[in-house]
């Protein structure tokens, strides 16, 4: 198996009793009893039920208790800041989950920190020195969050205090709330927290220029953001989409659209490759254009 092969995967799955699964770019891969690379996943090796027990001390230097908070939200976030999700047992109470037991697949997603992805978009997101309000639209799995955690690190380097709520550990990668991912010398990080809340808990307590959050979609979600941005405080968010049009068909988020609150729209197309950025009136950015 090529040396640099993990370089850009960005899953390995381990399903008890099924072949072992490695996503990179797009593509399906899997590694044979004698350690061969195949796309040929009929051919992989077989997950055994031991082997998710053994990765699962491993990760978590055998505490899994140490891990009990995380793990009821499905997931491990691991050193580098790669995430394990896990699948299995619920046990519930009261509807509410209190744990996961008898773990029957894993799906760690590797980490890829990009320095300097931002590169192309911060003319055009910024103004005397100051962030604009910022939307990141991006249909799953086309670098959406990679892009925020790189702006935020360029924010905060260039003078700037940010605070992130990072409701899933995907933008910080927090290990017992030590982040993982370079996300800038003027940022703090509200790891694990439900997001409408974590707004207002960072606003209140941590005095930020800008606000950071992933993945935006609810309500409440909203209503926070209201708030901030009353407050005089920058937001910067990403949401599942494929273009300004296509956000403006979720109610949730057609009002905060239409009210012209956010001056900046990023709009991504495919892994990597941004379609364009917009500003409030829709119209692409000359900025951007010209960077291009």
């Amino acid at each position: 198996m090529p040396e640099n092969f993990f370089t850009k995967a960005q899953e390995v799955r381990f399903r008890s009793l099924k072949p072992l699964i490695i996503v990179k770019n797009g593509a399906e891969y899997t590694i044979t009893c004698q350690k061969k690379l195949t796309r040929d996943i009929s051919k992989g090796y077989i997950v055994l039920q031991t082997d998710i027990s053994a990765i699962l001390d491993l990760i978590s230097g055998r505490s899994m208790y140490a891990f009990s908070d995380e793990l009821k939200e499905g997931f491990i976030t691991i050193n580098g800041g790669h995430r394990v999700g896990v699948s299995g047992k619920v046990i519930s109470s009261g509807g509410e989950i209190r744990a996961i037991k008898h773990f029957n697949s894993l799906n760690i997603r590797l980490s890829h920190q990009i320095i300097g992805c931002a590169d192309p978009v911060m003319r055009s997101i910024t103004s005397e020195q100051k962030a604009l309000h910022t939307m990141i639209i991006s249909p799953p799995a086309c670098g959406k969050t990679t892009l925020l955690r790189d702006i935020i690190r360029q924010l905060s380097n260039d003078g700037q205090t940010v605070a992130i709520v990072d409701e899933r550990s995907e933008v910080a990668g927090c290990v017992f709330g030590v982040p993982q991912n370079d996300v800038g010398i003027r940022t703090d990080v509200l790891d694990g927290c439900k997001k409408a809340e974590g707004m207002l808990m960072l606003l209140r307590s941590m005095s930020p220029k800008v606000i950071a959050v992933d993945e935006i979609g609810k309500n409440e979600d909203v209503h926070a953001i209201e708030d901030i941005i009353n407050a005089g405080v920058t937001i910067i968010c990403t949401v599942h989409g494929k273009s300004i049009e296509d956000i403006k068909k979720k109610p949730v988020l057609r009002e905060l659209i239409e009210k012209g609150i956010f001056k900046r729209f990023i709009v991504l197309k495919k892994p990597g490759e941004i379609e364009g950025i917009y500003t409030d009136n829709y119209e692409r950015c000359v900025a951007y254009a010209a960077s291009t």
